[in-house]
């Protein structure tokens, strides 16, 4: 783990002056803690794609660390708990909006 709390912002964010941040997921107190920029699209589709792709992203990440690593397996194995969740929920998120 970095010993940061902090996850370093991508060089491409760092260069394009029209970037934003649109999640970001912390662990506290026991819990899932997020900041979600909700109105960054329209259609609820492009989240599906935001999703798609980080879960493509933790896979990787983890196949660098561990090159054993079945990326299909894994991405199998993190779609079950996401679908186990959606359909079963573990809490129910809550919280307000800010601006």
């Amino acid at each position: 783990m970095a010993s940061s709390k902090h996850l370093e912002v991508p060089p491409a964010a760092s260069r394009d002056k029209a970037s934003f941040e649109i999640l970001s997921v912390w662990i506290a107190e026991q819990g899932q803690h997020v900041s979600i920029r909700s109105g960054a699209w329209e259609d609820p589709f492009a989240w599906g794609i935001v999703l798609a792709d980080l879960a493509r992203h933790i896979a990787l990440a983890t196949q660098i660390q561990h090159p054993e690593t079945d990326l299909e397996a894994f991405v199998e194995r993190l779609l079950e708990g996401f679908h186990a969740e959606i359909e079963n929920p573990t809490d129910e998120p809550e919280g307000e909006v800010t601006q």
